[in-house]
């Protein structure tokens, strides 16, 4: 689709030229006076403005006043005559994006135009990506209405604008890069860096080298100068994943940047001052890492100035159906096909699972069975059978610590249910039934009747 362009002149010969030049390439929309101009901005606002200075009505400059304060995004060139040169001045502190003085070369006015309309274009997605970073980063799309979660979003939110140093611990699959792009994107510092680096991804023998940078000449392969990871962020936010996974000389240097604000790259000997928020998070016990010689106590104390803790999903499992609907949620309109709902027995299987994964299990999950069901709500078949055998046996564990049910009662339940199912899986004939379960055909037969198993009408499979 072309670009619209609005050119304000009130000599006709220009405005007539002006649309012989452009007419190929761009909709062109003409006002031979200020009054003109402006009515054409209001009614729709072109992509790009070429505005005499010299008007009969409404000066050029109060033009560009007007059209700023309500298009601030919108590109505008001055035509200014040689005589009025110091008006194209003013002009450009009022905001003019370029000016071309009378009589013009068209080659030079065609590039002006293409520059001009082509840093809009940046801007524009510039901001768009912004927001959309905003949006997905925001505390609002951090689920959770747990305690745990809520005071979480409570410290989060007070420490966001500060420089002060931030640990996130939790397993792995809690979301603690989100945590630590949430409190990023919250901070001053949101149109600045956000720089990443997994430690556990990286081998020991680069990964200072990639946190610090090294000169030319450093080590055998060093064929040039690299900035490392720390420069990278100047001015932003440096993100340190599994930092419990350092090796000592590294932690080294990084307590001596802590402290100091500087560090050397690896074979230099000049000292570089960075200004860096750091954030660090980790699936280890830290405390342990320290008695075992791991990791060093002062690094410890210096990384966990304000510690967040992220709880495992399953002890908050009240956030379980707040995230899966969310999920399904996001999949469906990605894919605009899929579920839409979670049936009130899926959901309780959901609530039941432990998720060793966490969130990042979660996810997945939903992701997997939007993929493949074809129906509008999710239900118990459609989850995957370790979620549904898992969640049977946690009940049954739950009910006897609890005192619901004794023991003995509860390994009776579990014997009956596996009885059941292996023999819907073996279609009913007892002996496929018997292989499966790992017993005689005579073993299982006494169960049927000792835990008076009758599978009424769906007995048409039974061997006699």
């Amino acid at each position: 689709m072309k670009k619209n362009l609005l050119v304000v002149d009130d000599e006709a010969g220009i405005r007539e030229s002006l649309k012989w030049i452009f007419r190929d390439t761009y909709d062109i929309v003409l006002a031979k006076d200020g009054r003109q101009a402006l009515e054409a901005v209001d009614k729709k606002p072109p992509d790009l403005i070429l505005l005499d200075i010299l008007l009969p009505d409404v000066n050029g400059l109060e033009v560009l006043r007007r059209v700023k304060e309500g298009h601030r995004g919108l590109p505008v060139i001055m035509i200014t005559a040689t005589k009025t040169v110091r008006n194209a001045v003013e002009a450009m502190k009022l905001g003019a994006d370029d000016y071309i003085v009378k009589p013009f070369d068209l080659e030079e006015l065609r590039i002006i135009v293409r520059k001009a309309l082509s840093t809009r274009d940046l801007t524009k997605e510039l901001e768009l990506l912004r927001s959309q970073v905003n949006r997905t980063y925001g505390f609002e799309h951090i689920i959770g209405k747990s305690k745990e979660m809520l005071e979480i979003f409570r410290v989060i939110r007070q420490v966001a604008d500060s420089r002060t140093t931030i640990l996130v611990t939790g397993e792995s699959g809690t979301g603690k890069e989100l945590i630590a792009r949430a409190i990023h994107y919250h901070s001053s510092r949101k149109n600045r860096p956000f720089v990443t680096i997994n430690c556990a991804a990286i081998p020991e023998t680069l990964i200072e080298s990639e946190l610090f940078g090294h000169e030319r000449g450093a080590f055998t392969s060093a064929y040039e100068k690299k900035i490392g990871r720390f420069e990278l962020a100047h001015t932003g936010s440096l993100f340190l994943d599994e930092i419990g996974e350092l090796s000592p000389p590294t932690q080294a240097k990084m307590l001596r940047f802590l402290e100091e604000k500087e560090f050397t790259r690896v074979g230099g000997a000049k000292n570089i001052k960075v200004d860096v928020r750091l954030i660090a998070a980790t699936n280890k016990n830290l405390d342990e890492s320290i008695k075992n010689g791991d990791f060093r106590e002062d690094l410890y104390y210096r990384i966990n100035v304000v510690p967040v803790h992220i709880p495992p999903l399953r002890d908050r499992k009240e956030d379980i159906p707040l995230l899966a609907n969310h999920f399904v949620s996001v999949f469906f309109e990605e894919n605009q096909k899929g579920p839409r709902t979670i049936s009130k027995e899926a959901m309780g299987l959901l609530v039941g699972y432990e998720w060793p994964g966490n969130v990042r299990e979660l996810e997945n999950l939903m992701e997997r069975v939007t993929a493949l069901s074809t129906a509008d709500t999710i239900t118990p078949d459609d989850l995957p059978v370790n979620v549904r055998e898992s969640v049977r046996v946690n009940r049954l564990k739950d009910a006897v610590l609890g005192g619901e049910i004794s023991l003995t009662k509860a390994v009776e339940e579990f014997e009956r249910d596996v009885i059941v199912d292996g023999m819907r899986r073996a279609r009913y004939v007892q002996s496929k039934a018997a292989i499966r379960l790992g017993i005689s055909r005579r073993i299982l037969k006494y169960k049927l009747d000792k835990l008076k198993i009758d599978f009424g009408h769906d007995r048409s499979g039974i061997e006699p």
